[in-house]
């Protein structure tokens, strides 16, 4: 598939598919809990085809599971049945121990496990493109640093982290090198914490290391989005549109609306009902007054792709998807036949 092209498409047409980054809620679709969830590729698979068959979505996307990779570079983890996987502790704290990180296989932890299920999935999912998820650098490096020193280094110990950034960003190369040939037709890189960066400490720190990997995977039919879900993410425009991704993803805190003023209008621009107060903890009538104010505001932008503002949680709600996806489809539908 010509990701550029289905983007291109995309952005002319008038009538816009939602894409949220909804993988962990097939849970409940496969009754089973987080844990029995990440250990099976297989089940993998399998609940990214059930989200698939249950919604009109633009594309299918796995599990974005931001543990993952700091799994594999020895880092522990908690799992629970009913939420997304964390990262324990840290690994790293001096500049010896960055020296000496050994850049893993990939493979290593559950990464194979993971490649294997885009592998099924792709099989399984032939209608719309299949999407891979992985962390970003600076987000990987602070959870080998722990998330608060590691902002802190950046300012005392700035050599340290680059060392850390250039081991996390080669194995992020190889990890999506490989998501890409097991079929994948893109990724989503999620780099949260960088949203919490000043401008400057951004470009050097994370959007750097995240144009790296995005040189050396992103192909016409391969397509890399970036995800940034932090509040200052309008000050850093012009250092994350440098990345060259194929599409920007942003989270609910931003004004969306002035974030689409800020791109081009080539560039594909998605985002941003709230995944906590709206799809785990809202309704369907108020998941359908926000869709509808944010599709009111921003769907005159021809590169708008309505989604949600990171990913959904997996205990959310399915009648507040399924309100989700319903009004979206209503609005477009409206739309396209003159309605108000």
């Amino acid at each position: 598939m010509n990701m550029t092209r289905w983007f291109e498409d995309i952005r002319k047409s008038p009538a816009k598919k939602a894409m949220p980054i909804l993988s962990f809620p097939s849970i409940q679709l496969l009754g089973i809990g987080v844990k029995e969830l990440i250990s099976d590729s297989d089940l993998l698979a399998r609940g990214m085809k059930a989200v698939a068959d249950r919604v009109d979505a633009a594309a299918s996307l796995s599990m974005m599971d931001l543990s993952v990779e700091a799994h594999a570079f020895g880092s522990e983890i908690r799992i629970f049945d009913d939420e997304i996987p964390t990262v324990i502790g840290h690994i790293l704290s001096t500049a010896e121990q960055a020296d000496a990180l050994a850049v893993p296989a990939v493979g290593a932890g559950r990464t194979g496990l993971y490649i294997e299920a885009i592998s099924k999935a792709h099989a399984l999912i032939t209608d719309r493109p299949v999407f891979a998820g992985v962390i970003g650098p600076f987000s990987l490096a602070g959870r080998l640093l722990d998330v608060t020193e590691a902002m802190m280094y950046c300012y005392d110990a700035p050599e340290m982290v680059h060392t850390v950034l250039d081991k996390v960003t080669q194995f992020s190369t190889a990890y999506i090198n490989a998501y890409k040939a097991a079929g994948a037709n893109g990724v989503v890189i999620a780099e949260p914490l960088a949203g919490l960066l000043s401008p400057a400490l951004n470009e050097e720190f994370s959007a750097h290391y995240v144009k790296r990997i995005v040189d050396a995977v992103q192909t016409d039919d391969f397509a890399v989005v970036y995800h940034n879900c932090g509040g200052g993410t309008p000050k850093m425009v012009e250092a994350i549109s440098a990345i060259g991704a194929r599409a920007y993803h942003f989270g609910n805190a931003i004004d969306m609306a002035e974030m689409l003023s800020l791109f081009p209008p080539d560039i594909v621009v998605m985002g941003n009902v709230d995944p906590s107060s709206q799809f785990r903890n809202g309704t369907p009538e108020s998941i359908r007054e926000v869709t509808l104010d944010l599709l009111g505001r921003c769907h005159r932008h021809p590169n708008f792709v309505i989604s949600s503002g990171c990913d959904i949680p997996p205990k959310s709600s399915w009648a507040n998807i399924d309100a989700f996806f319903a009004t979206v489809a209503e609005f477009y539908r409206d739309h396209e036949f003159g309605n108000p």
